[in-house]
């Protein structure tokens, strides 16, 4: 206890050390604010914290914050990001200097670098991590070329791809005026949304700010670019993406720090582009798992982009042809709002979609049909849409994990209290939930009632081969793998692709068919319905208003349903209920701890908030995996719990790794 008006004792020393140390410097250091606060790049959970060093005076000029330094640190030479620059230091020992400043280039700017933070903190990970996703490897020569010029914002031109949606001219008169209206938009079957995105970009362009644009994949990214280019020109974006290289990367980044530009698109690698005076952050398909970063902390491209526009009070924009569950939450909290056409508008652009059944009495109609195993509704869908147009044949791709699904309705098997898919570990004995590893000894399928199970058929079962066999003399075509299409001739042919693949075609498809839908249903993990249901709205979207779609799969469940009607905020509303009732993301936060079982079992000892376990269930031999659960409105405390049992097992060092993955995308 100290008298009112005094100081506390250990802030009085604090104070007289730095004053000591400031009379006390060596010559040689800045004369203003000698102290530079450092991100030192070290991944130890304990050390997720930035470091004072002492800047030498010819340091200075380039020792600004964002600037790249070499320091010593544990005895070694590491690099890092300074921060901030300061008059004094709490630091209680002596300050080690910097040791380099390998470049003046401030490659993290302020908004980045709190963004970092930020989805360190949402992913329990730490600084260092995410700057590596963040900032680029330095080329020097790239940053020694000669300054672009500021590439020219091209005025405002059709907006047409947005007149079919009531509220979307508010929706850019707010980009006008430099407002921040967050949308979801489902997009109208047939929709350019490359097109409707420049238009958006040109808009908060024109009006001086800057707009930042994702799509899932390289091939989406090349439509975008081509829409930016018509509708921007040439020289008014620039594309920042990992496959372009690590200079050309490099360069585009570059150009968006500096403000050379006032426009990004990109894939995932450019979720953290320092695009100048941002005012529009817009993704496409966020719920494509492409979104999803590999590497740890493993941010989703979408939550990202959410922080941005919370942290940088900027404009957002999810668009696609089908609905998340996590777009889906965000319209039922009302932090975004819809951007919807009339149903009116819907019905006369989306094509007519229908579903039958895949029984032998369809496939006994027509020796053909056989021949391909097509059934007979859709082999004659199939020949009439050949009269006018190509034909879209959508299959399951090859390598889909097995996992149990009803013997006799094939409705994937799930546990009945966590929802997890249902695996058999062993040749004898009940099957088990691959999440909370509870036996499944009086499962019953929830549709049919059927007690038995049987593991879904791995890979694609009707070929191109089949195909051609089907429809003799008919071209056919394949996309898939490393072998993609990008587009299609308005001929007749039959286009066989995996989900994902499918390529455009000129004047839009005249028929689809979506083959084997219970083996997209039947993957082992928590979005398989989801993420079929996705894979085959993005499918019929390419089809002509007056072409068909004939989906092979049961009429009555609910996915089905919304196809037919289509309407994917159906079953968006639907998965997401579901989900709440089940107590999984995005009604909840999960996070997935893999390791080894003492490691684990070490972890969970030191996590101390009150968190629901599910498992350790096996991995492998030599892996276990336990997911922890808590309700979402203490996601935050959640991840800093994490975060400081790692902390705590990384100070002791606790032998054996751990891998903390925040809501999964493939949890199953």
């Amino acid at each position: 206890m100290t008298e009112q008006g005094q100081e506390p004792e250990q802030l009085m020393l604090i104070r007289q050390t730095v004053r000591r140390s400031k009379t006390k410097e060596p010559a040689g250091l800045a004369t203003e604010q000698p102290i530079a606060r450092v991100a030192v790049d070290v991944s130890l959970p304990h050390l997720d914290r930035p470091f004072d060093y002492l800047v030498q005076a010819d340091q200075d000029e380039n020792a600004q914050p964002g600037a790249r330094v070499k320091v010593r640190f544990a005895g070694k030479e590491l690099g890092g990001f300074v921060l901030a620059r300061l008059d004094e230091s709490a630091h209680l020992g002596k300050l080690a200097r910097l040791r380099k400043v390998v470049s003046g280039e401030q490659v993290l700017s302020p908004e980045i670098a709190d963004l970092c933070r930020a989805v360190a903190d949402r992913y329990a990970g730490v600084f260092p991590d995410v700057t590596r996703l963040a900032v680029p490897p330095r080329h020097a020569k790239v940053e020694g070329e000669p300054p672009q010029p500021d590439q020219p914002v091209a005025p405002v031109g059709d907006l047409t791809e947005w007149a079919a949606y009531p509220h979307a001219q508010s929706f850019l008169d707010a980009l006008t005026r430099h407002e921040a209206p967050r949308a979801a938009w489902t997009a109208v079957p047939g929709t350019d949304w490359p097109r409707a995105f420049a238009q958006a970009a040109s808009v908060t362009a024109a009006a001086g700010r800057g707009a930042l644009l994702l799509a899932p994949d390289a091939r989406d990214l090349a439509r975008l670019a081509d829409a930016c280019v018509d509708v921007l020109g040439p020289d008014g974006f620039v594309t920042l993406s990992a496959d372009l290289g690590p200079t050309a990367r490099y360069r585009a980044f570059l150009m968006a720090l500096r403000g050379n530009t006032r426009v990004v698109i990109g894939t995932r690698a450019a979720a953290f582009a320092p695009v100048t005076n941002l005012g529009l952050v817009a993704i496409w398909d966020d719920g494509d798992d492409s979104y999803a970063e590999p590497r740890a902390p493993y941010p989703h491209a979408r939550e990202v982009l959410l922080l941005r526009s919370h942290r940088q009070a900027c404009a957002a924009l999810l668009g696609g042809f089908a609905q998340s569950t996590e777009v889906a939450a965000l319209l039922e909290s009302g932090w975004v709002r819809e951007l919807v056409a009339d149903r009116t508008t819907i019905r006369a652009a989306a094509p007519s979609v229908h579903v039958t059944g895949e029984s032998d009495t369809d496939l006994a109609r027509d020796a053909a049909a056989r021949a391909a195993r097509l059934p007979h509704q859709a082999f004659e869908v199939a020949r009439d849409g050949l009269k006018t147009g190509p034909v879209l044949v959508q299959v399951p791709r090859a390598g889909y994990l097995p996992s149990l699904v009803c013997q006799t309705c094939r409705t994937p098997s799930r546990c009945t209290s966590c929802g997890g898919a249902l695996r058999r570990t062993a040749s004898a004995g009940p099957a088990v939930c691959g999440v909370c590893g509870r036996p499944a000894e009086d499962h019953r399928c929830p549709e049919c009632g059927d007690h038995r199970m049987r593991a879904a058929v791995v890979g694609a079962r009707r070929t191109a081969e089949e195909l051609g066999r089907a429809f003799p003399g008919t071209t056919v075509r394949t996309s898939g793998g490393d072998a993609m299409l990008d587009t299609v001739a308005d001929k007749p042919a039959l286009i066989v692709c995996t989900p994902g693949s499918e390529p455009v075609a000129t004047g839009g498809y005249s028929a689809a068919l979506l083959l084997d839908t219970w083996l997209m249903l039947a993957r082992p993990e928590l979005k398989a319905t989801e993420e079929a249901v996705r894979r085959w709205f993005n499918a019929a979207a390419l089809v002509r208003p007056d072409g068909s779609v004939m989906v092979v799969g049961e009429a009555g469940t609910v996915p089905m349903q919304a196809l037919v009607r289509w309407s994917p905020e159906f079953y968006a509303n639907r998965e997401l209920e579901d989900r709440r009732t089940a107590r999984l993301p995005p009604a909840a936060r999960v996070a997935e701890v893999t390791g080894s079982a003492e490691a684990v079992e070490d972890f969970l000892g030191r996590v101390r908030q009150a968190v629901t376990v599910l498992g350790p269930v096996p991995v492998d031999d030599e892996t276990v995996r336990a997911v922890l659960k808590v309700p979402r409105g203490v996601g935050l405390e959640f991840a800093r719990s994490l975060h400081e049992a790692q902390a705590a097992r990384s100070t002791k060092k606790v032998p054996g790794s751990i891998r903390i993955q925040i809501d999964p995308p493939h949890l199953g």
